[in-house]
């Protein structure tokens, strides 16, 4: 191993989603295989309290080195910091058990970052199991941002993850990210206020506040899965997402801009619900509870009310036992 080498941890946040958890870790494996002797890795895995196996699967696979296994649900924010903490290196690629790399994802997304010394993050391009790119990366949320929605103009103006060149980014999705773990530390961590949605908004709007920003890096590239274990009722989503959009613009624009925020964001959603109505395949029922969430951000259950009842069940059931 060559004295200069680069130290690298894979950091996966699991939950109930054993199959996925073992193709990201094979993906994994290949990945390391790929990089060779110039970079040391190690791969942390944090299960947090799944009922499916997954824990034992994971300690079981040989590319992973280290195994948190909690015994109560936590938020993503929550988990993405004890994986962090417990990486043996400066680099952490974070992983969500629903990403599987794909050749060369990490190479690109090193190369990036070690070629720019101020990069704190950088980003993979994010693909549907289908074979089309999702919107990935965007402008801070903000009156604009908002305006901009209700206008129909987001695609235009607000999404960046577009084009095959590494840009600079306000912000990108945390699901496939390479971070420097010093310039994390020095944004103060995610903040486990934000459950779930929202979480790496706010981080990297803190990074980016002490001079680090984001890249988007399109030639790396990590299949999304997109599956969310958290007792997985749409309603739930939907109103983690509203109140936690509500909380990251309270926290960085005061509570005007949120109020206004709420107003613009539910318009395009309104108008979405009338059009569903007669559209096939649209759900005008999913575009109400938009707008009604939005609106009342402080209303309804979301996904930290259902882990909440889950920790519940199984308080219950040891103390029944």
């Amino acid at each position: 191993m060559p004295d200069d080498a680069i130290d690298l941890t894979f950091c996966v946040v699991n939950t109930d989603l054993r199959d996925l958890l073992l193709q990201g870790l094979d993906a994994i494996a290949r990945e390391q295989e790929a990089l060779g002797d110039g970079v040391r890795t190690a791969v942390v895995v944090l299960d947090n309290a799944s009922q499916d196996g997954s824990a034992d699967a994971a300690q079981a696979h040989p590319a992973v080195d280290t195994l948190i296994r909690l015994d109560r649900r936590e938020g993503w924010s929550a988990n993405v910091n004890h994986v962090l903490r417990a990486a043996p290196s400066e680099l952490c690629l974070i992983l969500n058990e629903d990403a599987e790399l794909q050749p060369g994802c990490t190479r690109a997304l090193l190369d990036a970052l070690q070629a720019d010394p101020t990069c704190g993050a950088a980003a993979a391009s994010l693909w549907r199991p289908e074979g089309w790119r999702q919107p990935s990366a965007w402008r801070f949320p903000s009156i604009g941002t908002a305006v901009a929605g209700a206008l129909f103009l987001h695609r235009w103006t607000t999404v960046q993850s577009t084009g095959e060149e590494t840009r600079r980014v306000d912000w990108a999705q945390s699901c496939t990210m390479l971070l420097r773990r010093s310039a994390v530390e020095q944004a103060g961590w995610w903040d486990p206020e934000f459950f779930v949605y929202s979480d790496e908004v706010d981080v990297q709007r803190r990074m980016a506040d002490r001079g680090w920003h984001t890249l988007y890096v399109p030639r790396a590239r990590s299949i999304h899965h997109e599956q969310l274990s958290t007792g997985n009722v749409p309603t739930r989503r939907i109103v983690e997402l509203s109140r936690n959009r509500d909380r990251y613009l309270r926290k960085h624009h005061g509570p005007a801009v949120a109020r206004a925020v709420r107003w613009l964001t539910a318009f395009p959603y309104a108008l979405r619900s009338i059009a569903a109505l007669v559209l096939p395949g649209h759900d005008p029922a999913r575009y109400r509870l938009h707008v009604a969430a939005t609106l009342h951000p402080e209303r309804g259950e979301g996904i930290r009310e259902g882990a909440e009842a889950f920790n519940r069940r199984l308080d219950a059931a040891e103390k029944a036992s």
